[in-house]
Order: structure tokens, then C-alpha cells, then sequence
């Protein structure tokens, strides 16, 4: 590669030409040499590309039984990586964990390119992990403030693109990370939730998290909603969010979840139940989208019914996803259903899915790029 006459280009000229490519390119030349890594990785140059459209993969979570297993059998070799599907392209893609310094990485969230996850020190008897963000695609990382083993166990994991926003939240309390904060330490202020969250969410500047409000015979969902501008150590930091027009809206679905819907809008997906279906055999399950703006709900999708038979024996499903895509799965299906509204509502399986487990996934959208950690 030294003789190529390439490398008699002066850095900036080549800088500009690839400049041009798309980031999908730009990942597959970094593979080709070592001079087009280097190249291709420069703070110079992904300086020039940080205005690129970002490529919106989906990525999946490590099964349970993965971080188990790893850690009672810490003489099996396997190099972490992160598993994502491209739904432009159809196809999985993987990138290496392997430059973090850290035991059996769980990747559980992202926003504007960087992953957030938890990782065990390799020097560390003890299961003490730390939250860390990285981005795969540069391969830097960074350690947040170290918290206590029971948030990494217990706590749900929020983060948003503005100032890299943090925050782990549980039923009893949350923390509270930002890069504005000067102490550069954890806030800590008390949840007063009436029960454990349920698939909570961060958009904008508001968290939005389901919670049971009803009795041990009997499920009764509400939404919960707390600003983070807001938060202070007072009792009332959340507020249960309803409208009289809403009706039996959290009656209509069971085992509902909440997915970050586009622009200021929420997804929440769960089963139609029996006794609101024209016809009882025929229920599946549906989409509902609120609109924060104007607080109205609106129907946005229901799995065909065809697709629905493979999740109808099904006692458990998992949902992940986000803006116009989410993603479904449940035991022994074996593949992914995918809700698609980039172009119009498509429904359509994803195959291949990598990784073993009893066919359940989790997981959250990974906005690629070549974001430099600030």
C-alpha cells in the first residue's frame, strides 16, 4: 500500500474525497488496509463528517442467559460484539466490543451514535459493573461515575442525545447524569412511583413509564410522565397523565409497552383484548400512537393475522424499536416481526436472528456514525 500512489495525496484532499461517501461506504473502506483505517478514524475526518445523515440500525441486547453464562465459565473465549439488523439493507451486521476493557459487555441503550452498557471489571472478583459509552464504529469509549451494583441489576437505563442525558431509573428512585452538571457525579432524587416502571421512556425533556395502579387480582394501567428540568427531592416528582377523552384507552390492550415514537410522539403496543374485537377468535396485537402535542391517541398499525399466529400461544413477548420501527418477538418463534412505517405501514419477519435463547429479544435503535466522545 505504501507505493499506491494514493498515499502521494496530500490528508486533506483525500479527506474531501471521502467525505462524499455515504457512512455505510465509509465503514466498509475502514476494513480494506490500515492506512484507510487510520485515514478514516482521524479526528480530522470524522470532524468533516459529523453532519452526516446517521445509518438507523436495530440492535439487539444480550440474552440473559449469555451474561450468565460467561460469567460462571470465565474460561470460555468469545469476543463481545454488538449485533444490529439494517432494515434498508436486510441484512445483520455485527461490530466488535473487543477494544473495551471490560468483562462480558451489556449493551442496553443509545442515542446520537453512542452506545451505552454495562461492563465488569476483567481484575474484579466481584460483580461490579460501571456504565460505559462508546461508539463502536471509533472504537473510544469512556467510564461513567461509578454506581452501585444494584442500579445495574435493577435500574432501566435512559439516555437522549442532548448534553448525553443519563438516567437510570427504578421503581424507588433515579439517577441523574448530564454533561452540564459541573460536579461531574450522580443526582439522585426519589421516584414515589406507585409501582415498578414499565418499558419507561426519555423525549425531549420528559420520561413516560407505565405503571400498575390496580390490585393483585387485577392489572390497571396508567401513564406516568415526570420533566427532567423539573426534577427536584420533593414527593411529587411524577404525575399520572390522562385525559377524560381517553376513555378505557389502557383497558383496549393487555401487557402493554411503550416505545419512543417519532418526533413528539409515543408508541404503546400491547394485545387487543378479546372483549374489543369484532370477532373474539380473531385478536392480535396493536399499536396505538399518542401525540404529545395534542394529546390524542390514534391507532397506527395491527399485526396481520397470519403473523399473529406465531405469537398467539406465546405467554410472554418482548418489543423494542423506535420512531417508525418496532421490532416483536416471543418464545420459540425463531424470527422477528417488524413493524415498518418509514414508507406506509409494512408488516415483514426478519430471519436470521443471531445468538441463541429462548427466542425472546430485546433491544433499542442504533443512530450510526462516527460521533467523536466529547
Amino acid at each position: 500500500m505504501d507505493a499506491s500512489p494514493i498515499n502521494r495525496l496530500p490528508q486533506d484532499a483525500l479527506n474531501q474525497i471521502f467525505s462524499s461517501l455515504p457512512i455505510r461506504q465509509i465503514m466498509i473502506c475502514r476494513s480494506v488496509c490500515k492506512f484507510f483505517n487510520q485515514m478514516l478514524t482521524s479526528p480530522s475526518f470524522m470532524d468533516l463528517i459529523s453532519t452526516q445523515t446517521p445509518l438507523r440500525f436495530l440492535a439487539l441486547r444480550p440474552p440473559h442467559h449469555h451474561h450468565h453464562h460467561q460469567r460462571h465459565n470465565s474460561h470460555v473465549s468469545s469476543l463481545p460484539y454488538l449485533h444490529v439488523f439494517d432494515p434498508d439493507q436486510n441484512q445483520w451486521l455485527r461490530f466488535s466490543l473487543s477494544f473495551l476493557p471490560f468483562r462480558s459487555p451489556q449493551p442496553v441503550a443509545s442515542a446520537s451514535g453512542l452506545v451505552y452498557l454495562w461492563g465488569e471489571s476483567p481484575n474484579s472478583l466481584e460483580s461490579n459493573r460501571s456504565l460505559v459509552v462508546c461508539n463502536p464504529l471509533t472504537r473510544q469509549f469512556q467510564v461513567l461515575p461509578q454506581l452501585g451494583s444494584a442500579w445495574s441489576r435493577h435500574g432501566s437505563v435512559l439516555v437522549d442525545s442532548v448534553n448525553h442525558r443519563v438516567m437510570v431509573l427504578t421503581e424507588l428512585a433515579a439517577l441523574y447524569f448530564s454533561n452540564t452538571n459541573k460536579t461531574k457525579s450522580w443526582l439522585t432524587f426519589s421516584a414515589n412511583l406507585p409501582s415498578k416502571p414499565r418499558s419507561p421512556i426519555l423525549i425531549s425533556d420528559s420520561v413516560f413509564a407505565l405503571c400498575d395502579v390496580g390490585s393483585r387480582w387485577r392489572s390497571q394501567w396508567k401513564l406516568f410522565t415526570c420533566t427532567l428540568t423539573n426534577l427536584n427531592n420533593s414527593y411529587n416528582n411524577w404525575v399520572c397523565l390522562g385525559r377524560l377523552e381517553w376513555g378505557d384507552i389502557f383497558d383496549i390492550i393487555k401487557r402493554p409497552r411503550l416505545v419512543r415514537g417519532k418526533g413528539n410522539k409515543l408508541l404503546m403496543i400491547g394485545v387487543l383484548k378479546s372483549n374489543f374485537s369484532l370477532n373474539p377468535s380473531c385478536s392480535t396485537i396493536l399499536i396505538l400512537r399518542l401525540d404529545l402535542a395534542r394529546m390524542e391517541w390514534e391507532e397506527a398499525g395491527r399485526m396481520p393475522s397470519e403473523m399473529y399466529k406465531s405469537f398467539q400461544e406465546s405467554s410472554k413477548f418482548k418489543i423494542f424499536g423506535g420512531g417508525d420501527r418496532v421490532c416483536l418477538s416471543a418464545k420459540r418463534v425463531g424470527k422477528l416481526a417488524l413493524w415498518d412505517d418509514c414508507d406506509g405501514v409494512v408488516w415483514r419477519w426478519i430471519e436470521g436472528v443471531p445468538g441463541g435463547g429462548d427466542g425472546l429479544c430485546r433491544g433499542f435503535v442504533f443512530e450510526a456514525s462516527l460521533t467523536a466522545l466529547s
